[in-house]
């Protein structure tokens, strides 16, 4: 017997412009459920195991206006490409690809690519998670230490929910994307991780530590508040 299909592929029509639109069926959902893509660039409707992916469809044409709406907010995609500007805690930088040498460097301002210019974007994004690793893993450790607190091993992904987590087991998790940010705001995300090694809840004691752990709190999350969307339009 072949595999139930998990999901379908389709195209909404919206004032002339063709949006993509995902129907995923998932077991653990008990009613359709319509987004935005990650990608902001279409949308997404999870439908129970029972629904027809028909249904998802139908779902999706009467809440056109509402996928307009919510495209309209989306910041506009930043390609890693030559000539683009990108931040890198929060310093804008030029992306230059150089054809000749090796590997990726920052200088003046600019950050040199070099190697074949179809690899341009995946090696940028490579490099930027590094540094993402470097930034966020020193600050970690140095901030778990001043706790007396020990971290069971730090991850860096493409995280769009959330910008860190902390698990019961100590475990931290970080978005790369925290590299483009001001290195006030990279600092506080990983002091309010390396907090919940202490505190696994959002009470005042652990507001109070996690403001012994970093300068600007207050402004750090006011800046994620209303810039942090803007993150996830680079590459």
């Amino acid at each position: 017997m072949a595999a139930r299909k998990t999901h379908s592929r389709h195209t909404l029509e919206i004032d002339g412009r063709a949006v993509p639109l995902v129907v995923r069926r998932h077991p653990q959902a008990r009613r359709l459920i319509l987004r935005i893509a990650d990608d902001g660039q279409g949308a997404v409707v999870t439908i129970p195991k029972w629904a027809a992916f028909a249904e998802g469809v139908d779902m999706a044409a009467r809440k056109t206006a509402w996928i307009k709406r919510q495209l309209a907010k989306q910041p506009e995609t930043v390609a890693f490409v030559d000539g683009a500007h990108v931040p890198l805690l929060g310093e804008t930088q030029v992306i230059r690809h150089c054809p000749d040498g090796r590997g990726i460097r920052k200088a003046d301002g600019e950050i040199i690519v070099a190697g074949r210019e179809e690899h341009l974007s995946r090696r940028l994004r490579d490099w930027l998670k590094a540094q993402a690793r470097m930034e966020i893993s020193a600050r970690a450790h140095e901030k778990a230490c001043r706790i007396d607190k020990r971290i069971g091993r730090i991850t860096v992904r493409d995280t769009k929910s959330r910008w860190g987590s902390c698990t019961a087991g100590g475990n931290l998790n970080f978005s790369w994307r925290l590299v483009l940010a001001p290195e006030f705001v990279l600092d506080y995300v990983v002091a309010h991780e390396v907090a919940h090694l202490h505190h696994r809840d959002h009470s005042a004691a652990f507001w109070t530590l996690a403001a012994s752990l970093t300068e600007r709190l207050d402004q750090a999350r006011d800046w994620l508040h209303a810039y942090g969307r803007d993150l996830h339009k680079y590459g």
